[in-house]
């Protein structure tokens, strides 16, 4: 044989551009960071604060790469208390920004079930039947419970309603309007460039592969961007963030066990909808106990509604949309919905560890920023100004480190910018939601205890628990609808399921009672004509699959299908042989494959069977 048969490849010749700062992601916490220090790094007749080490005579240059197609692509409608939005724009006007507005009205309610197909514990059930009984006494309304009470750590009063889109768009222009910073978005980011433990850069994604990754005509490598500081604001499923997590652990204690997939529409209310803007509803109880809703009502009879469906929702069917039809379906919210318009659709991971899910924040060359590094507070509920914040206090930190001609190391990196973290609200309200969660994992009346104790104690008491990865709680099809469903009935729907290649939910839910939906064609539509109508999913040819499947082998073992269950955008469906089949051009870039996975690596037990890479596409569509 030939010596150069079997010489390894030739590393690839990648094009290479050095800037001083290089960001990954454009969501809130990259708007923190872009907006506080785009408008500081010139000073007021024009000239640099700081100088650039790779553009002398310049101020330092700053790009960011996003994934989704546009600015503010793929997010989601929010309620948010705004504190660190004001404290960047204190003077905002939300009349320029479409669909924003201030909370004005807001509501927690607690949703009984309607039609019995809800797998209620005892307690809630004997709770219900005191509800039915007493409700001529109680603000009982439509089978609902409006709360007399509600603790104050759960309000948004003096907030907004916002559609993160639209906001984040506005944002954008802010930032790029001062000159001194360039957005790039559908521009994925494959990973970080490391040299030891630093971070000097990151490497955009290969173009013109094959869904394997492999080269056709037109291949591109992508390009390698050097960078003196890498911050990293990807998200809680984003590659380089994960990458990171790989390569340096986490602090001990730390994990992310925590998730929810929140599934939500953005809709045109009815014209003769009594509820006003910047009216806010939180429901809990109904589909299932354990999920949670949310309807936030937006100038012009808009509204952001939608479900949260949590890891400890102990169901091999965690089927977000079709819970989310049902939601919509309850007696006291169709009395608002009906005769509405589906105009857009989404859904999102949300990482729901809180602090105990927080990385190490600073290395070598890099920081991180937002939902991905345990920034969002599990006790209110709260995400968008926790995450605006730490990006604005690593911009802080950054000008600081500028302004003192020092270099972006760990230590210095500490002291600039984890510093003013742990000296914030951010810290000091992330300590008192960390424990607050943990009562769920033992049931949802634990868990409501939990969260009301470590709310009005500061934290000092919640209920205790003991997350585990979700591979590990979730049961099997059979062990879930025993004594519901006979195992051989079970085993026939099933294999009918497979040779049709469509998801088990649908006919399982509607054997245990749940009704079919009654499809209007305006509001209530097929999952897949979701996708269509509303979704606005789009991929770009010549990318690799950005979700594959490390071991078939284990999928053949696996009997939950969860990832096909739980597909947001039904891209993963059943394959022959048991492993499942992608479609990217359906993939919303939810991320609940990845942590609805029922089958772990072995020797990996927080290492799910699938991986979940960098790639373009997903929703199209700012209102979301």
């Amino acid at each position: 044989m030939d010596a150069s048969d079997s010489a390894p490849p030739a590393p690839l010749e990648r094009q290479r551009l050095d800037v001083d700062v290089v960001c990954v992601g454009f969501g809130p916490a990259m708007g923190g960071f872009l907006a506080t220090l785009a408008r500081q790094l010139l000073k007021p007749d024009g000239t640099p604060a700081a100088e650039s080490a790779v553009q002398p005579g310049l101020p330092p240059q700053v790009i960011c790469y996003e994934r989704a197609g546009d600015i503010g692509f793929g997010v989601s409608g929010v309620v948010t208390r705004a504190r660190a939005l004001r404290r960047t724009f204190p003077d905002i006007d939300t009349a320029p920004i479409p669909m924003a507005h201030p909370v004005v009205r807001e509501k927690v309610l607690y949703l009984l079930d309607p039609g019995g197909a809800s797998r209620r514990s005892r307690v809630l059930l004997a709770a219900d039947r005191i509800l039915r009984t007493f409700g001529w006494a109680l603000p009982l309304e439509h089978e609902a419970l409006d709360l007399p009470w509600t603790p104050r750590f759960l309000h948004k009063c003096g907030g907004l309603v916002l559609s993160m889109g639209q906001f984040m768009q506005w944002v954008g222009a802010q930032v790029q309007s001062a000159g001194t910073v360039q957005i790039w978005p559908g521009t994925p980011v494959a990973q970080a460039l490391l040299d030891h433990d630093r971070v000097v850069g990151i490497r955009l994604v290969d173009q013109g592969v094959d869904a394997q990754g492999h080269p056709e005509a037109g291949f591109m490598p992508g390009m390698d961007i050097g960078a003196a500081l890498t911050v990293v604001g990807d998200g809680p499923v984003g590659a380089v963030g994960r990458q990171l997590d790989q390569h340096f652990g986490l602090p001990p204690g730390h994990h992310t066990r925590d998730w929810a997939l929140g599934m939500k529409f953005v809709v045109d209310l009815p014209a003769d909808t009594p509820l006003e803007p910047g009216t806010v509803l939180h429901t809990f109880g109904y589909p299932e106990p354990e999920i949670f809703g949310f309807l936030y009502v937006h100038p012009e009879r808009v509204a952001s509604l939608g479900i949260f469906v949590p890891s400890w929702f102990d169901s091999p069917m965690r089927t977000a949309y079709r819970y989310l039809q049902h939601w919509m379906l309850h007696p006291y919210l169709w009395r608002h919905l009906k005769g509405g318009k589906l105009r857009s659709w989404g859904a999102k991971t949300l990482g729901e560890s809180g602090r105990r899910g927080e990385p190490f924040l600073a290395g070598d060359g890099y920081a991180r920023i937002g939902e991905g590094s345990g920034s969002t507070n599990v006790l209110t509920g709260s995400g968008v100004d926790e995450a605006w914040a730490t990006g604005a206090q690593l911009a802080e930190g950054v000008l600081e480190l500028l302004a003192a001609r020092k270099p972006f190391t760990k230590a210095n990196l500490e002291a600039a910018y984890i510093r003013r973290r742990r000296s914030s609200w951010v810290e000091r309200e992330a300590r008192i939601a960390e424990n607050s969660r943990d009562g769920f994992h033992a049931g949802i009346v634990r868990g409501m205890l939990g969260m009301a104790l470590a709310g009005m104690t500061g934290g000092r008491f919640s209920m205790k628990g003991n997350p585990v990865p979700p591979h590990q709680r979730i049961p099997t099809v059979e062990e879930y609808y025993r004594g519901r469903i006979p195992p051989r009935e079970l085993d026939a729907i099933r294999r009918d399921c497979e040779a049709r290649g469509v998801p088990l939910h649908p006919v399982l839910m509607e054997r245990v009672g749940w009704p079919a939906i009654p499809y209007d064609g305006q509001l209530l539509v097929s999952h897949q004509d979701a996708l269509l109508l509303g979704g606005k999913v789009q991929a770009p040819a010549g990318y690799a699959d950005h979700v594959s499947f490390i071991d078939p082998q284990l999928c053949v073992q696996c009997g939950a299908r969860l990832c096909v269950e739980a597909c947001s955008g039904q891209a993963i469906a059943p394959g022959d042989h048991g492993v499942p089949t992608f479609d990217r051009e359906k993939c919303v870039h939810c991320g609940a494959c990845l942590w609805n996975c029922s089958q772990h690596l072995p020797g990996h037990p927080e290492q799910a069977n699938i991986v979940f890479r960098a790639g373009p596409g997903g929703l199209h569509s700012t209102e979301n």
